[in-house]
């Protein structure tokens, strides 16, 4: 004897998506950003050049510039950098928001392209902005020297390449 299957409920329709939003990947990069740019704002209107306010007994608040890329990387290269720097964040931005658009329901995946987004577009603006990016962090250890100088976008940048080594690590091993 055969059950009968029961009607739809006419007007009702089963919603379901099998992609998540990229919103929320986004609004978090965005606030990162804010974050970001307002930091660098409160740096740049209270410190002058090179100034520096002990914090701790390893940790300084400076204002110093970095025309180039990580550790002044192409510090010195005459301007020209500026430009290839600011390319390089747009392609990671057009990068990152392809990449989590394909990838959205992947949370860790997606939360360190999020941050790598973040921080490419905060040193990205600052490179249009004032052409250089604004660093302030600078952590230094007595009789090793300082780290050099970074930014909440850095922050993001490191943060995020560093969790998407993880998350390609653990998928690694689920295999």
């Amino acid at each position: 004897m055969a059950t009968k299957k029961k009607p739809a409920v006419p007007g009702l329709k089963l919603v379901t998506s099998s992609k998540a939003s990229l919103f929320p990947w986004i609004g978090l990069s965005l606030i990162i950003v804010l974050l970001d740019q307002v930091t660098k704002i409160t740096v740049e209107r209270t410190f002058a050049y090179a100034e520096t306010l002990p914090i701790t007994s390893f940790f300084n608040l400076i204002k110093v510039y970095n025309p180039g890329a990580a550790f002044s990387f192409l510090g010195d290269a005459g301007g020209w950098q500026r430009w290839l720097f600011l390319g390089i964040a747009i392609g990671a931005v057009v990068f990152c928001i392809y990449m989590m658009s394909k990838n959205a329901s992947q949370r860790l995946f997606c939360f360190a392209l999020a941050l790598i987004m973040a921080g490419a577009i905060g040193n990205g603006i600052d490179r249009v902005v004032h052409g250089h990016v604004i660093d302030f962090l600078d952590f230094y250890w007595n009789g090793i020297g300082h780290f050099p100088a970074f930014n909440i976008a850095d922050i993001g940048i490191s943060v995020g390449a560093v969790l998407f080594v993880l998350d390609e690590l653990r998928r690694v091993n689920k295999t």
